[in-house]
This record gives structure tokens, sequence and C-alpha cells, in this order.
């Protein structure tokens, strides 16, 4: 197989505008929704609150039927929460999910005797209670962004010496974008679908940003070993040739991973769902980065630059323009 990634750059950075432009707009509408107010649609870790989840009791025929969803509220505004999160879930809607302030044991027992003898009789197996405390949910929030953080600052010192500064900087651009589109993916799945994010979407970019990096460093490598063997030719025709001879190893790389993810995210149930879908998402973003964005970026920046390719570690001449 040979094409150029060069030729057709426009489309490639043309396909990640619209993307990340979409999310950003869906951050922006996130943060305006008064349910929400934050570009992702937080879960009880960060914020903190009690979330309850119920099902109703199937056993008994007259109960099974799809909640209501102005009942729900109505029980709520009569309990002073106005203000909570409501989801119906399940297939047939006859799950309840609801995210309020904190409440104490008093507090719940009254709201599920509340909606028990409004919507109906709920299953006791299917019922779950989970409180996090506002303190410790701000805490949560401020570890997960200084990981990210330092991670983004380790990665883009170890890119410098290992490489040069322009490789370091568009390996960081490619690292942003596979974040962004991430993140915005799962913003507007926030609002179409309620989704939350907790504390194992911070793992999953974390894991998104190593995986990504690491795919980049390849890329960029084999640019540097093309340069000592042909430092002649064009960078545009370097980059192409370099991309071409690591292709099948990010993809075969890629399609292997995913399919441990994709086995993860149908069959590992709710808690590890959403956690394998980021890491899906985030994944193909990373490999699409590294081939198609961080590559072109570094050629398109020398040869607009007319700055020599060459890296005086390697034992090439740094006056010799390519």
């Amino acid at each position: 197989m040979k094409f150029s990634v060069i030729k057709q750059r426009s489309i490639w950075w043309t396909m990640s505008a619209v993307i990340i432009l979409a999310g950003i707009v869906s951050m922006a509408i996130s943060w305006t929704r008064p349910d929400i107010r934050a570009p992702l649609r937080p879960s009880l870790d960060f914020i903190g609150g009690t979330r309850l989840q119920f099902e109703l009791d199937c056993t008994k025929p007259e109960n099974c039927k799809p909640i209501d969803l102005a009942a729900v509220r109505e029980v709520l505004d009569a309990q002073g929460l106005a203000g909570s999160s409501i989801q119906v879930i399940g297939k047939e809607q006859r799950g309840l999910s609801l995210r309020t302030k904190t409440l104490d044991v008093e507090q719940r027992t009254k709201l599920q005797t509340a909606l028990n003898d409004k919507i109906g009789a709920f299953s006791p197996k299917s019922t779950q209670i989970d409180t996090v405390g506002p303190t410790l949910g701000k805490q949560l929030f401020t570890s997960g962004l200084l990981a990210i953080f330092l991670s983004f600052a380790g990665i883009t010192i170890y890119l410098t010496f290992r490489f040069q500064l322009d490789y370091a900087f568009f390996a960081f651009v490619a690292l942003f974008h596979d974040v962004f589109i991430t993140v915005g993916i799962f913003s507007i799945l926030g609002l179409v679908q309620g989704v939350e994010v907790d504390s194992l979407f911070v793992v999953a970019i974390l894991t998104i940003i190593g995986f990504s990096v690491n795919d980049t460093v390849v890329i960029y490598d084999r640019v540097r070993e093309v340069i000592k063997l042909n430092p002649g030719q064009s960078i545009d025709q370097i980059v192409d040739d370099a991309v071409m001879q690591t292709l099948g190893r990010s993809i075969n790389t890629t399609m292997t991973t995913l399919l441990t993810l994709s086995s993860i995210f149908l069959f590992g149930g709710e808690t590890l769902k959403y956690f394998a879908l980021a890491l899906i998402v985030g994944f193909i973003a990373g490999a699409y980065s590294s081939i198609f964005i961080a590559s072109t970026l570094l050629a398109w920046w020398r040869s607009r630059t007319g700055h020599s390719i060459a890296v005086h570690a390697e034992g090439i001449n740094s006056s010799e323009e390519v």
C-alpha cells in the first residue's frame, strides 16, 4: 500500500478541526446547562453528593411499567430536592438514577419511601446508594488535573531532549488533539445520553496520553533514520517514507488493543463500560494523530521555515538543507 499523508494533509487537519469544534460547542452548551454547569457531566466522584439507583420490581406484573419522569420530579420537589439530576435507565425505562445533594440515612429512607408510594415498589437487589462528600470530590478533581498536567510536562521535557524542540512541540499538539477529541465526544455523550465522567475517566486520559506519544515517538524516530539514509530528500518525502514504514506497526498495535477494549466495553459491566469507551476513542484518535497530524505538522513547519531537519547527534551536518 502506498499513499502520501502529506498531499492530503488539509483533509486530515479539517477532519480533526471539525470534530474538535463540535466538542468545544458541546462543552460550551454543557457549561450553560443548570444541571451540569461544567464542560463535561461530572459524576459523584468530582462534585460529591448522593447517587441512588433503583429498578422497578417486575415480579409484580402491575408494577412493571415505564417510569414517569414527571412523577419523579414531583416527589423530589416535595422532598426539597428540586435541583437534582434525574435519569431513566434501561431499555424498557424501568430503572431510575438520581443524583442529589448529600443525604443522610433518614433522608434517603424518606425519599425511597415516597418514590415507592408514587411510582411503585423497587427491587431490593437492584437498589444502589453511593455517597461522596464534596471535599473528597474536590480533592479527586484537583489530583486528576495535576496528574494530567505533570504527564504533559514530563513528556514535553523528554521529547525535547530525545529529539528537538519542534518535534516535541508537534507531539504535544498531537497529545492535545487526542485529549480534546476524547473530552469533546464525552461532552456530546453527556448532553445526549447523560454519560458522566468519573475518576476512571482521568485514568483513561493518562493512558491515552501515554499510548499516543509512544506511537508518535516511533514515527519520529523513523523520520530521523530516513534522514540519515537520504539526507538530500525533501522533508515531505522523508515524512511520507517514515509513515509508510511504520504504518503496519501502528495499525496492528491499535487493532489488537481495540479488540481487548471492545470486549471490556461489551462485557465488562457498567463500571468499566465508559472507561473502555474513553480508551477506544482516545486510542483511535492517538493512532490517527500520530500518523496524520504530528507527522504532517512537522513536515509543514520544516518546509515553511527552511530549517535543516538533521539532528547534530545523528552525525549529519546541521547546515544541510533538505
